[in-house]
């Protein structure tokens, strides 16, 4: 029988055949050693009806437990309007890649276009390049760019309250680019100034300073004078933070930040099990040149209407392989197309209010559990909408109950539990997370 996916017919191997100068298929492979040719038959199951093949998926579905979530550390469960899915799996956005023909891809330039103007007006910064990977390659991105700009230094400080995950991405670009990592030591919490103050004045060599914002544990710091310590030295002031968050705190670009980087899956991406996200990096306008990716512009045509172009490309399919600032060469944008869209339908005022309700149910899930007399903050300073407390009991055991009850409670962090609540999260499963919490 002839299936369409097999479109070689008998007469078209035959030709094939006689082109090669072989008489049959045996004849192709007859230079490989019996000894290493299989013989038995492949473990590939029989063939399925559609029909059979929902059912085979829905069983291997129903063997996930599906669990509300209060665990944050980077990846938040956040609130994505239906409407986003509908049109993200249009064909003209699903297949699309790199635009390399501005003259056939307007749509697509412009969509990189309005995202790269949302993003730079959430970080406060001048300008953003078409979006990373995600977040934490964002931040080894960022530190490579420190090191473009300080040509001759070596060093880069990077706050402890940076989370682990991104710390670990940093370590491994650092270890095969001769860059030396070297870790501010926070202080009740927070990254001190004063200790940045010393090391910048004792250390030879830095070209950069990143901090997160808010910090591994939560906590929203204060960067006063953060800026003109890094800039009094030569080296650039890096912000890591979440996209979200900026709705309502103090921009990067208000603090004074050189760069700033973070993962935007925040911005209403599904967790989906770790991806894809989509990294987002800004920059002061003198740094442009010095931006890994690419920059779509806005301009006019021949006939004076408007058009979109790619800008800047300083990668190395286009420059020289040692002029390029990044290898990150391939970016479907698919992912800055669904941050595009969410804050499009979200609006300034309605991210905002996310925001808001993020922060009012994390304040009131931790009070709520400080009132059970077995948990305090590790830290006693400002948190938005994620936080850091000990637990007086045994972790493993709280956290398994909070599976068995349905709950994704937190996630273990050293000795305590980090939480964190999204504008998803309602009063009634604050409360019965607190009700497991206090048996």
């Amino acid at each position: 029988m002839q299936y369409k996916y097999f479109p070689h017919t008998d007469e078209d191997l035959k030709a094939m055949m006689t082109k090669a100068g072989v008489n049959s298929l045996d004849d192709l492979y007859a230079q490989i050693p019996e000894s290493i040719r299989f013989k038995g038959d492949y473990n590939i199951p029989s063939e399925m009806s559609e029909m059979e093949v929902r059912q085979l998926f829905q069983k291997l579905a129903s063997q996930n437990q599906q669990l509300t979530c209060f665990a944050g550390f980077g990846v938040y469960d956040h609130y994505t309007p239906s409407v986003v899915t509908s049109l993200l799996q249009r064909s003209e956005f699903l297949t699309s890649y790199t635009p390399y023909q501005a003259e056939i891809s307007q749509g697509t330039l412009h969509y990189i276009f309005e995202y790269q103007s949302m993003m730079a007006e959430l970080t406060g910064m001048d300008i953003s390049n078409a979006s990373m990977y995600d977040g934490t390659t964002a931040c080894a991105e960022a530190m490579m760019m420190a090191l473009a700009v300080g040509k001759k230094q070596n060093k880069v400080l990077v706050s402890e309250g940076l989370n682990p995950k991104t710390r670990e991405v940093l370590d491994n670009y650092a270890l095969h680019q001769g860059i030396e990592l070297v870790t501010i030591a926070t202080e009740g919490g927070v990254t001190n100034l004063s200790t940045l103050r010393s090391q910048l004045s004792t250390l030879n060599g830095v070209a950069g300073v990143i901090v997160q914002q808010p910090n591994v544990f939560g906590i929203v710091e204060d960067f006063t004078g953060f800026a003109d310590a890094c800039h009094e030295k030569k080296a650039l002031f890096i912000i890591d933070s979440v996209a979200a968050d900026l709705a309502v705190l103090k921009t990067p670009g208000e603090w004074g930040a050189d760069i700033a980087v973070g993962d935007g899956q925040s911005l209403g991406i599904p967790m989906q099990w770790g991806g894809p996200y989509v990294g987002y990096m800004c920059c002061t306008e003198k740094l442009i040149r010095k931006m890994p990716g690419r920059i779509v512009g806005m301009t006019k045509d021949n006939l004076n209407q408007r058009a979109f172009v790619l800008t800047l490309q300083a990668r190395e399919q286009h420059i020289r392989r040692q002029k390029a600032t990044s290898n990150i060469c391939s970016n479907q944008s698919l992912m800055a197309l669904f941050v595009t869209i969410c804050l499009s339908l979200m609006g300034k005022q309605g991210i905002k209010e996310a925001a808001q309700l993020s922060y009012a149910g994390a304040h009131y899930l931790c009070g709520k559990l400080q009132e059970t007399g077995r948990f305090h903050l590790a830290y006693d300073k400002p948190f938005f909408n994620e936080f850091y407390v000990k637990y007086d009991g045994d972790i493993d055991t709280l956290y398994q109950r909070f599976i068995d009850a349905g709950f994704l409670g937190g996630v273990k962090l050293k000795d305590g539990l980090l939480f964190a609540v999204t504008e998803k999260r309602t009063k009634e499963e604050i409360d019965n997370l607190v009700k497991i919490a206090a048996l």
